[in-house]
C-alpha cells in the first residue's frame, strides 16, 4: 500500500509538471469515455435492464400470421384468443389487452385518455397488485359483466386529489358509467412505461369481438416453469392448425408466432443501439490511441530520468507499474469528466429521443451506468498506457545517458506511432463510411413522394362525444356541415376529413373479397380501410387516377367505394376496375362496395413501407364519431390553428380536439428514429475524423521535431521548399493511405451488419466509400500540412547548431 501512494504521488506531481500535456489526455480521453457512457446509459435502459415484473424471463407475446402477407406480427382474434387459453397447457396464464383512446367527462373539460381494454388475468399474469381496491374478477370479464373500470394513480391523483373515496364511485367514460374499483400503483402499464390512465375489462365488450378475422389484440403469457419458448410455439402451432382446420373460411391462412417478452419490446430499438455502440466503442479506441501517442512522444523528454531509475537500481517492472499508474491517473480522471460529459448529454438527448423508444423514461446515470464508467477508466489506461510504458521502461543506458544520445528504442516507438495512426485512420474511416450511409439513407427516405402533398396542409383530430352524438344521424350531420364551415374561414383553401391520416399508420385491415374471383384459403389478400368525407383526395393533393371522388348523394342504397392504383393495377391491369365490386372483411357480414374510382398510392404506414392495398369509403355510409381534419390552406397551416378550434367550438361547445399539427410536422415525426441514429452516428464519426486529423498532425509534428537537423542539411544542400512538404507530407500521407485501405476492408466487412438500417442504399454504395474516404483524405493532407509548412521554415544554420 504504501508504495501505491508513492506511486500515485510522484505520477500526479509527474502530471502537474506536465500541464498542457494532461489536459489534451484528459479531455480525449473525456470524450470517448462520455461518449461510451452516454450510450451504455440508454443500451442499459432499453437492452439489459429486466422487464419490471416479477420472473419477467417467463413472459412471452403471443402474434398471429400470415405467410401470403409475410407478416409475423398479426393482432390476435379474440374467439382465437379464446381457444388459445383454453386449449394450451404450455402457460400458466394467457391475457390479452387492446390500448386505445378513451373520452372523460363529468369534470371540466372533456379530456381524451389512454385506456387498455384487458382480461382479467392481465394483471395477475404480470404479478402487479392494485394500490388501493381491487383487479377484474372473473364475472366481470364476460359479456353483460358489470361495468367496471381501474385507474392509474396518477389519473387518480390529478383528476380526484387522490381521494380515498373513489373507490366505488361512478365516472363517466365514452358516455357511459363506469364504477371505480382500484387504483394501480405508480408507472404501472404494458410495455413498461406506458402511461394508461384507466382499464376496461375485455370480456364486456366481447359482443362485438366474435369475428376471426378481426385482429385487435395482444395476447400474452407467462409460461410454465421449466416449458420452453419453442414447446410453447410447437404446442400452440398446432392448436393455431386446428382452428383453421375448425373454420376453413372464417380467417383462412393464419398461425401463430411466440416470442419473449423482453424480445417484442426490444427487437425493433436493437440494431440501431448496437451500432451506435460499436461506433462509441470505435471512437474510444481512436482516443486511446491518441493518448498513446502524446505518451510515445513524451517518452522522449524522459527518457534520462527512467534510465538514471533503472541505472540506480529501479526494476523494470517497477519503472511499468510506475507509468501504468500515470496512466491509469489519466483515465480516472477523463472517466470523471466523462461521467459529467455524459450526464449532461443524456439531458441533451432527452429531446430528441424517438417517441417509440422504449423505457426511454428510465434511461439515466445509475449504479450500473456509474461502474460501467469506472470499470471503461480503468480499460482504457491499460488499452493506452500499456505499449508506452513496456517501450518506455527498456531504455538503451549508456546511449540514453550520454547527452543528446539518439537510441534504437526512439526509432521502435516510431514503428508504434506510425501503427497507431494507421489503426485511427483505419477506424475513422469506418464509422465515416457508416455515417455516410445512413445519411444518404435518409436523403433518399425524404425523396419519396409519400402519394400526397403535404406543404400546407393543417391536421387536428376532432371526436363527438356525449349523449347527442349516440345516434348516427347526428353524426352524420355534424360532419356534413363541417368543410361548409370550416372552408368560410380566410386563408382556407379546402377541407376533409379520415379516419386514420396518411403517414400515421393505424390501418384497420379487412380480408378482401372480389366478385367473380376466389382464392385458395392460405392465399386471400387483405386491404386497409378509411373512411373519408367528400374532396378528401383534393384536399390532400391524391390524384385521382380513374373515375370518381365521393360526392354528398353517396348515401344511398348502393355502396361505393374507391379503390388505390395498387389494387387496380393488381385485380384489374387492363384499367376497368371501376364497377366492379368488392367486400373488406368477413365476407358473410359485408355489404358489395361498388368501385367508382381508383387513386394513386398513398404511403400509409411510413414513408419507407411500401402501399398497401387500399380502400376508401364514404363517411356517412359507415359513420365514425372521431375523425382527422385535413385542411389544405393558402398561409402557414399552424396560424389558423386557433381560428378553426374558435370555429369548431362555435359548432359544437364539447367538441374533443386533439393533437393540431402541420402534415410536414407528422413526417418529420414519422423519420425520428432514423434521423435521430443518423445524427449520433454522423457526430461520432465527425468527432473521430477530428481525432484522427489531431493524431496525424501529432505524429508529423513529433517528426518534424526530430527530424530538424536532417532538413537542415537538406536545406543546406539545395532542397527548396516544395521538397521539403513533398517529403513531410508525404510521409505522413503514406501512414493515412495505408488507413485507409485497411479502414475501407473493415467498412465491407461491417456495414453489412446495417442493412436493416439503410434505405435505398446498399451497404457496399461505391459513391459513399469514396466520397467518405476522399474527406478523410483532405482532412488527414490539411493536418499533415500545417506541420510540414512549419517545416519550411527552418533556418538551416540554427538547425546545424542545435544538432
Amino acid at each position: 500500500m504504501q508504495t501505491l501512494l508513492q506511486d500515485l504521488r510522484y505520477g500526479s506531481r509527474m502530471l502537474f509538471k506536465a500541464p498542457n500535456y494532461t489536459l489534451i489526455a484528459i479531455l480525449t480521453l473525456a470524450l470517448g469515455i462520455g461518449a461510451n457512457t452516454a450510450i451504455f446509459s440508454v443500451i442499459n435502459a432499453v437492452l439489459l435492464r429486466p422487464l419490471s415484473y416479477e420472473e419477467s424471463d417467463r413472459l412471452a407475446v403471443l402474434y398471429e400470421t400470415n405467410l401470403q402477407q409475410g407478416r409475423d406480427d398479426i393482432g390476435v382474434s379474440y374467439p382465437n384468443f379464446t381457444d388459445w387459453r383454453a386449449q394450451s397447457q404450455s402457460f400458466e396464464q394467457l391475457a390479452a389487452f387492446r390500448s386505445g383512446g378513451i373520452i372523460f367527462t363529468g369534470k371540466g373539460e372533456p379530456a381524451r385518455l389512454q385506456a387498455a381494454v384487458v382480461s382479467a388475468d392481465f394483471f395477475a399474469l404480470l404479478r402487479v397488485k392494485p394500490l388501493r381496491g381491487r383487479v377484474f374478477l372473473p364475472e366481470e370479464d364476460k359479456i353483460g359483466g358489470p361495468p367496471v373500470a381501474v385507474v392509474s394513480r396518477a389519473f387518480w391523483q390529478s383528476q380526484f386529489g387522490a381521494d380515498e373515496r373513489l373507490i366505488g364511485q361512478q365516472i363517466t367514460l365514452d358516455g357511459k358509467s363506469k364504477t371505480v374499483i382500484g387504483v394501480m400503483p405508480s408507472n404501472f402499464g404494458l410495455p413498461p412505461g406506458d402511461q394508461t390512465d384507466v382499464w376496461l375489462a375485455l370480456g364486456a365488450l366481447a359482443d362485438g369481438m366474435q369475428n376471426r378475422a378481426v385482429h385487435t389484440l395482444t395476447a400474452i403469457g407467462r409460461l410454465k416453469p421449466g416449458v420452453t419458448l419453442q414447446q410453447a410455439q410447437t404446442e400452440l402451432g398446432t392448436i393455431a392448425n386446428r382452428i383453421q382446420q375448425q373454420y376453413p373460411a372464417a380467417d383462412p391462412g393464419h398461425g401463430v408466432n411466440i416470442i419473449s417478452g423482453y424480445e417484442s419490446l426490444t427487437k425493433n430499438a436493437r440494431p440501431a443501439l448496437l451500432t451506435l455502440l460499436v461506433a462509441v466503442s470505435f471512437l474510444l479506441l481512436i482516443a486511446c490511441a491518441n493518448v498513446a501517442n502524446l505518451l510515445l512522444a513524451r517518452a522522449e523528454t524522459r527518457q534520462k530520468e527512467i534510465a538514471i531509475r533503472m541505472a540506480l537500481g529501479a526494476t523494470r517492472g517497477r519503472i511499468v507499474r510506475q507509468l501504468l499508474t500515470e496512466s491509469l491517473l489519466l483515465a480516472v480522471a477523463g472517466g470523471a469528466i466523462g461521467l459529467l460529459l455524459a450526464a449532461w448529454g443524456l439531458d441533451a438527448l432527452a429531446g430528441a429521443l424517438p417517441e417509440d423508444l422504449p423505457r426511454a423514461k428510465e434511461i439515466g446515470v445509475d449504479r450500473v451506468v456509474f461502474g460501467f464508467t469506472g470499470a471503461l477508466s480503468v480499460l482504457t489506461g491499460l488499452i493506452f498506457g500499456i505499449i508506452p510504458a513496456l517501450t518506455r521502461a527498456r531504455p538503451a543506458l549508456n546511449e540514453t545517458l550520454k547527452e543528446g544520445g539518439r537510441t534504437s528504442a526512439a526509432f521502435g516507438r516510431g514503428r508504434i506511432r506510425s501503427a497507431l495512426i494507421v489503426s485511427e485512420v483505419a477506424l475513422s474511416l469506418a464509422l465515416l463510411v457508416g455515417a455516410g450511409l445512413l445519411i444518404k439513407s435518409f436523403w433518399r427516405l425524404m425523396q419519396v413522394n409519400p402519394g400526397f402533398q403535404p406543404d400546407h396542409l393543417l391536421t387536428m383530430n376532432v371526436a363527438l362525444i356525449g349523449e347527442k352524438y349516440k345516434e348516427t344521424g347526428q353524426v352524420i350531420s355534424f360532419f356534413r356541415e363541417l368543410p361548409a364551415r370550416l372552408g368560410a374561414l380566410p386563408g382556407v383553401k379546402a377541407v376533409s376529413a379520415v379516419s386514420v391520416l396518411p403517414i400515421s399508420g393505424g390501418d384497420g385491415n379487412g380480408n378482401l373479397t372480389i366478385d367473380g374471383r376466389d382464392f385458395p384459403p392460405a392465399q386471400t389478400p387483405a386491404a386497409s380501410y378509411r373512411r373519408i368525407l367528400p374532396n378528401y383526395f383534393s384536399a390532400m393533393g391524391i390524384p385521382l387516377k380513374q373515375g370518381r371522388e365521393f360526392s354528398e348523394r353517396d348515401t344511398g342504397a348502393e355502396k361505393v367505394v374507391i379503390i388505390n392504383e395498387g389494387m387496380a393495377r393488381r385485380f384489374w391491369p387492363d384499367g376497368d376496375a371501376v364497377g366492379k365490386r368488392i367486400k373488406v372483411g368477413p365476407p358473410q357480414n359485408e355489404p358489395w362496395l361498388t368501385i367508382v374510382g381508383v387513386v394513386g398510392d398513398v404511403k400509409n404506414i411510413g414513408l419507407e413501407a411500401s402501399p398497401l392495398l387500399a380502400t376508401y369509403e364514404p363517411h356517412a355510409q359507415r359513420p365514425w364519431s372521431a375523425m382527422n381534419l385535413a385542411i389544405r390552406t393558402e398561409t402557414g397551416p399552424l396560424s389558423l390553428s386557433a381560428a378553426v378550434r374558435g370555429e369548431l367550438r362555435a359548432m359544437e361547445k364539447d367538441l374533443l380536439i386533439r393533437n393540431p399539427s402541420t402534415m410536414d410536422e407528422r413526417i418529420r415525426l414519422s423519420v425520428a428514429p432514423r434521423r435521430f441514429n443518423m445524427a449520433l452516428l454522423a457526430a461520432f464519426a465527425a468527432l473521430a475524423l477530428l481525432l484522427a486529423a489531431a493524431g496525424a498532425y501529432g505524429v508529423v509534428s513529433y517528426t518534424v521535431t526530430q527530424r530538424v537537423h536532417e532538413i537542415g542539411v537538406r536545406m543546406t544542400l539545395g532542397a527548396q521548399v516544395n521538397d521539403v512538404l513533398k517529403l513531410i507530407i508525404g510521409q505522413g500521407m503514406k501512414l493515412v493511405l495505408c488507413g485507409a485501405v485497411v479502414g475501407l476492408m473493415a467498412a465491407i466487412t461491417l456495414t453489412r451488419w446495417m442493412e436493416g438500417l439503410l434505405f435505398g442504399v446498399p451497404p457496399t454504395d461505391l459513391w459513399t466509400y469514396g466520397v467518405a474516404a476522399a474527406l478523410l483524405m483532405l482532412v488527414a493532407l490539411f493536418a499533415c500540412w500545417l506541420p510540414a509548412r512549419r517545416a519550411t521554415k527552418v533556418d538551416p544554420m540554427v538547425a546545424l547548431r542545435c544538432e
